[in-house]
């Protein structure tokens, strides 16, 4: 139990520079309160104490203003950053090492009872700010929600989900690789430059453009030392004065407009 709660506040000073010390993390961070009033929560409600669980459940929401359902599953080293206003369903479950910030909903679609109505967060998962995780599908490990996205289907290991309804943008190095095979450094929030599908498709349309002119270039300056060679008037005229012999489309320029 000692060495749990001596996690809970060491992730906490892992993943937030403005925290200064263990008294002011156990003292004025309401996300590790959540937590902890939450494992008696759970305790009770799985050994059928159900109104004592959603007591204290409501208790928690009331000091904290984050409200996890009793029945939900958290894993260890879990960081509920800000979280002002975060929801997470009953049968939700929450992996370890994850980071929730504030305004995040892990919520159900579904009116059935006794199905699995609320997502699954593997390890190391990222929701950012605003963000609805709403369907009992999984988020694979490592993989980021960006903010105010609105997810509704499966996110695989090492992907990022961005817009309403979300995107998925995959894992660079494939599946799960970019999340297995190193430390990778904790991003606040989920953010990279990377993770805007709107930009990666500009940068994709610019690039191969760029290539296109730079063959025709290639193929103009071969069609002049082919017409030089042959000292030919006839060849000569097959090459126009206003023929693209040099690039001059800005792909490097628009690259930098597009956040490359």
């Amino acid at each position: 139990m000692l060495a749990r709660i001596r996690s809970d506040i060491q992730c906490i000073l892992d993943r937030d520079p403005a925290a200064r010390s263990t008294w002011e993390v156990v003292t004025c961070y309401p996300g590790l309160h959540a937590i902890w009033l939450h494992r008696p929560a759970h305790w009770c409600w799985t050994n059928g104490l159900k109104w004592p669980g959603r007591f204290i459940s409501h208790v928690a929401r009331w000091l904290t203003g984050i409200e996890i359902h009793p029945g939900a599953k958290i894993g260890e080293r879990v960081f509920f950053d800000h979280a002002m206003g975060v929801v997470v369903g009953e049968t939700a479950e929450i992996g370890d090492g994850c980071t929730i910030y504030q305004g995040v909903t892990l919520g159900g679609t579904s009116l059935y009872k006794g199905e699995k109505r609320h997502p699954t967060l593997g390890r190391n998962v990222v929701v950012s700010a605003g963000a609805k995780v709403l369907g009992g599908f999984v988020v694979g490990d490592g993989a980021k929600i960006g903010s105010n996205a609105v997810v509704i289907k499966p996110v695989p290991a090492g992907a990022t989900a961005v817009g309403i309804p979300a995107r998925i943008i995959p894992s660079k190095e494939g599946t799960s690789a970019d999340v297995t095979t190193h430390e990778k450094k904790f991003e606040a929030y989920g953010i990279t430059l990377e993770d805007d599908p709107l930009s990666q498709a500009m940068k994709g349309l610019i690039d191969n453009a760029a290539g296109q002119e730079h063959q025709i270039a290639l193929l103009w300056q071969a069609i002049e030392k082919l017409s030089a060679a042959r000292d030919s008037r006839e060849a000569g005229d097959c090459v126009p004065d206003d023929a693209a012999r040099k690039e001059c489309f800005e792909a490097e320029k628009l690259n930098q407009l597009v956040g490359k």
